[in-house]
């Protein structure tokens, strides 16, 4: 009789482990609250205009198509991809404006023009950057932190030895200051700590690390959206026979003498060989475990950001738009301010527009766009959203007309929106945060929960709220990470 495991969440990391569980030897079911699989990883249709309603960026495409490699499957009869040229094109009121090539020299020459830094001195940056992605990845993303083993090996501890210098005791943004003087080239960077839900002003600089995603390994457009990722994956999760119940509900994860024996969804014991939550860790204990105790430190845990999201359908083009876009706060140190310590929205926030139209025609009638139009929000406190949404629009509907010398407005033919509120509901994302934990302090990477249980024998952990983190790489890499967590017996 093969091995069973049973799947708490269809998340890309829920759809992940599947898959390589599966590779492993486990007859693998997967439970699902929602309709459908994907998580945060899916997509809605209106009036013609196709939005994704989550993720938006997509780096490291190895990490997908290595599932479908990994059963002797074409990745591309599954999923097709291809790379930007173009990272993002930003945008301040003052006028300044920077379209960010994928290529580091490109970009060095081209920063160097429009913030007066000098060339060299960026390229170094991104070195330096590179470096401390290959010094450390290989611990903070591809092992468990919470493994004796894992320290073991001459590399982790030549990375351990190399830390000190890589920006951890100051925040990314005094690493930023220590390279460049022009504010809106320290801005450009700065941002990157939203990529964990962090402030730069608290994130460590070692963080600066996650540029190098971009410029060196690559931004990519999925054909089809962000939301074939999930189709892909999810078609071969089940050709490969794991087995999916939506709609379902989990109510218990059974745990006798401190080993998870299954699970209980409406009334009934289903019993497995291992149990693997995919939900967000802080509602696996608080609601499928309120019987056993909790890992205060773990749940008392500072939450990442959330999201304020418009989903507008804009019958015009813009030509100086591309696929990611960028319009920057005046006050960005004010801005995270307002979202980790007032627990509100800045009154000027930082806007991304994302438009799929750009590389996927069908995704907007002829002549149109499909607009997923962001700003970062604090987790759900209970603030009065229906007041804070109102004030936002307004402020974002003015600041695009301020920058582009438009009435965007006028050309809103369709609308709905996403809070903090609705992705909690949806996604069990405790507060709504997008990431987990947030990345604030230096020791935020070893805070956070472990892909397995300490307490309970054959529970285990993946997905954004775990080791190693939030987003789609990191997702997919808690999946790797949790294969090797299992015992071989």
């Amino acid at each position: 009789m093969p091995k069973t495991a049973i799947i708490i969440g269809a998340g890309i990391a829920g759809l992940a482990s599947a898959i390589r569980l599966i590779k492993k030897g486990y007859y693998v079911t997967v439970f699902e609250s929602n309709s459908y699989p994907g998580g945060k990883l899916h997509s809605k249709t209106v009036d013609g205009y196709r939005f994704d309603l989550g993720p938006s960026l997509f780096t490291m495409p190895w990490l997908v198509t290595e599932l479908f490699e990994l059963h002797s499957k074409k990745p591309e009869d599954y999923f097709q991809y291809s790379r930007k040229e173009t990272i993002c094109n930003y945008f301040w009121e003052d006028g300044t404006r920077f379209q960010a090539s994928a290529d580091s020299d490109t970009f060095a020459i081209q920063g160097a023009e429009v913030f007066s830094e000098s060339s060299e001195n960026i390229k170094k940056y991104l070195v330096n950057n590179k470096k401390k992605y290959e010094h450390t990845s290989s611990i903070f993303l591809e092992k468990s932190l919470h493994k004796s083993s894992t320290y073991f090996s001459k590399k982790t501890l030549k990375a351990l030895l190399r830390i000190g210098g890589m920006g951890i005791y100051k925040s990314l943004d005094t690493e930023n200051k220590s390279y460049f003087k022009n504010p809106k080239l320290i801005q450009l960077f700065n941002r990157y700590a939203t990529y964990n839900g962090s402030s730069p002003f608290k994130t460590p600089g070692i963080m600066s690390m996650i540029p190098h995603l971009e410029m060196d390994l690559g931004t990519y457009f999925p054909k089809g959206g962000m939301h074939s990722i999930t189709k892909s994956i999810y078609k071969l999760a089940k050709d490969i026979g794991v087995q999916f119940h939506f709609n379902r509900q989990v109510d218990e994860i059974i745990v006798e003498n401190n080993i998870a024996k299954g699970i209980r969804c409406n009334g009934e014991a289903l019993k497995a060989d291992i149990v693997v939550s995919n939900m967000d860790v802080y509602p696996t204990y608080k609601k499928l475990l309120t019987q056993q105790k909790q890992p205060k430190r773990v749940l008392q845990q500072e939450r990442s950001s959330s999201a304020l999201i418009f989903y507008w359908g804009i019958n015009k083009e813009f030509p100086e738009l591309d696929l990611h876009n960028i319009l920057f706060s005046a006050n960005y140190k004010k801005e995270f301010q307002k979202l980790f310590d007032e627990k509100t929205l800045h009154d000027d926030p930082t806007v991304y527009i994302n438009i799929t139209s750009k590389e996927n025609t069908q995704d907007a009638p002829k002549d149109s766009e499909n607009w997923f139009v962001m700003i970062n929000a604090p987790g759900n406190y209970g603030q009065d959203w229906p007041e804070l949404i109102k004030k936002a629009r307004t402020t974002i509907v003015e600041k695009i007309n301020r920058v582009f010398k438009t009435d965007v407005e006028s050309y809103i033919t369709t609308e709905f929106i996403l809070d903090p509120v609705g992705i909690e509901t949806s996604t069990s994302s405790h507060r709504g945060a997008l990431y987990g934990a947030a990345s604030n302090s230096k020791f935020a990477a070893f805070l956070r929960h472990p892909n397995f249980s300490t307490k309970i024998e054959n529970l285990f952990f993946c997905g954004g709220s775990v080791h190693p983190g939030g987003g789609i790489p990191l997702c997919l890499f808690s999946a790797k990470i949790l294969i090797d967590v299992i015992p071989n017996d």
